[in-house]
């Protein structure tokens, strides 16, 4: 790796680091603000479990992108970056805890899921449990655009910001909608995939944090919404087939993840996709009893994953993303005309960082 694409990653290192620290104080200035003996147990508890699953980890792609777009445009600090960041993740976790509840997954990040942590809390009453899971994931909404709207910016400015994580928002549930859509449908054809990634990848881990750093830093976006949505489309495909490939090719003890969790949850990805269609008859059937079954066993997973290798799925699939990835590359490289080029370099490397990412 040369010099300048360290000098990129240790700057996206350095936006991360800071950005947790900020993420912990906020939490804790939370807790202060929405405590007392009125609000009973379960509203302390909520946000711990908010706390917990937003600090424990995850890739804070967003905060890079955020930074860097606002970066684009100048090097001088930018007033409400800090505020679009902590609503970017925040949504992120409302996002995750729908994800888990809807797949009725035990673990994230490396720990127990918000929805099971609920379950253990209140293991007499499965009920009140996931709805005590909905309200974390509400809060976490909510919260994420309380923080917007009480940010000290410009109104002008502010209400940019707030259009588009107001639309981002609405887009993040449609996703998961058609998450739902794609799952409970027999075959999942290539447009129906790349609507589901558009809605839950592009628009709201790609497209929102490039527009809310480029508002954020005073530029004008319509000139160039073609080229960052081109941009966003094709990284987020590529980053939705590396989650894909991680499911079944990755490590559990790096992903948090148990190896085969798409396949448990019946998730028609990318991967099972191709996995369905390389198969023979028996290999086929196989996949399809795993697809969806919870219980699904470790050995039936090793299995699937052996018939990938067999029919070189994992290549196939690792092609398909180092072409888009490439393809993202190619497009960001067209902003040096009349963006800052350092920033622009971060865009470049980004999409070929995130195909050699292990979680």
């Amino acid at each position: 790796m040369n010099s300048s694409a360290l000098s990129a990653l240790d700057r996206v290192a350095g936006h991360q680091q800071r950005f947790v620290s900020s993420f912990e104080k906020y939490f804790a200035e939370l807790a202060r603000d929405l405590s007392g003996p009125r609000l009973g147990r379960f509203t302390p508890r909520c946000l711990e479990l908010l706390a917990d699953l937003s600090l424990r980890g995850g890739k804070r792609i967003r905060i890079a992108l955020l930074y860097e777009a606002a970066r684009l445009v100048t090097e001088e600090e930018v007033p409400g970056l800090l505020e679009a960041a902590l609503s970017l993740e925040l949504l992120h976790s409302h996002a995750l805890i729908l994800d888990d509840i809807m797949d009725d997954s035990p673990m994230r990040r490396g720990g127990l899921s918000t929805y099971y942590a609920c379950r253990e809390d209140l293991p007499d009453n499965p009920q009140a449990a996931m709805g005590l899971a909905m309200m974390v994931g509400d809060l976490a909404g909510f919260l994420a655009l309380r923080i917007l709207v009480q940010a000290d910016l410009p109104a002008d400015r502010k209400q940019a910001m707030l259009d588009v994580q107001l639309g981002v928002t609405t887009d993040t549930v449609m996703g998961q909608i058609l998450d739902l859509e794609r799952d409970v449908t027999s075959s999942a054809d290539e447009g129906l995939l790349e609507t589901v990634c558009e809605y839950k990848t592009t628009r709201y881990t790609i497209l929102a944090p490039l527009r809310l750093g480029l508002l954020a830093a005073g530029e004008d976006v319509a000139g160039h919404e073609e080229s960052l949505r081109r941009y966003a489309t094709l990284a987020g495909i590529s980053g939705q087939m590396r989650d894909d490939y991680l499911d079944l090719f990755g490590d559990p003890e790096v992903t948090g993840k148990p190896m085969g969790a798409d396949l448990r949850a019946g998730r028609l990805t990318y991967l099972v996709r191709d996995l369905l269609a390389a198969t023979d008859a028996d290999e086929h059937d196989t996949v399809k009893a795993a697809l969806g079954n919870p219980d699904c066993t470790p050995q039936t997973i090793d299995r699937i994953r052996d018939i990938a290798y067999r029919h070189d799925v994992h290549n196939r699939l690792r092609s398909a993303i180092d072409r888009y990835a490439e393809a993202a590359s190619a497009e960001a490289a067209s902003w040096r005309r009349h963006w800052r080029e350092d920033a622009v370099a971060v865009f470049e490397q980004l999409p070929s960082w995130n195909t050699r990412r292990t979680s």
